[in-house]
This record gives C-alpha cells, sequence and structure tokens, in this order.
C-alpha cells in the first residue's frame, strides 16, 4: 500500500499540483480521500478574483454521496469549504480508518 501512496502522492499534500480532502459521508462509517487537481480542476470565480470546485465522494460501502465545494483565492490556496450529507474528518482520522 505504501508503494502506492508514493506512486501517485496520496495520503498528503507533498504533491503541490494536488490538494486532498478527507471526508465521512452521512451514515457512513466509511471515509473517502478526495483529491483534487489544482491545475485542472479548478474554475474561476465569477468575479475572477479566485477559484472554486465542486467534488461528490462516493463510499463504496454506503449508498450516501457527500458533495463539497471548496473555494480558493488566487493564489489557489483555500478560503473555505461546504459540505452536504457529510462532514469533512482530519487525515489522521482516514490514516487510522484505512489502518496505518
Amino acid at each position: 500500500m505504501n508503494f502506492l501512496k508514493n506512486l501517485f502522492g496520496a495520503g498528503g499534500q507533498s504533491n503541490k499540483d494536488a490538494y486532498y480532502i478527507y471526508v465521512k459521508p452521512k451514515m457512513c462509517q466509511e471515509i473517502v480521500e478526495v483529491r483534487i487537481n489544482m491545475k485542472n480542476d479548478l474554475s474561476p470565480t465569477e468575479d475572477y478574483s479566485g477559484y472554486w470546485v465542486r467534488k461528490v465522494a462516493s463510499a463504496t460501502r454506503c449508498p450516501f454521496q457527500a458533495e463539497m465545494t471548496l473555494y480558493f483565492d488566487k493564489s489557489r490556496k483555500l478560503l473555505s469549504r461546504e459540505i452536504e450529507n457529510g462532514e469533512f474528518v482530519t487525515q489522521e482520522a482516514y490514516m487510522q480508518f484505512v489502518g496505518e
């Protein structure tokens, strides 16, 4: 498993082109890692003052999906985030969930 994480850069923000968030969909015990490609996934805001992205996270063992909207400034630093049908969790919680 560590080989795959090193190969693809998962599990942290070591890759500056990717941003990772960790989500627990409502009524699920599973925690999902969501990768945002900072070069390709972001769209400019209407007033061009920054960027935004909407992502949907689906757990493999749960029928519910969590929908996230994240807002970034012009430097692509996170300003705020919103979630529907789920909650944000820490990377540490995700690592415990996957057993590392």
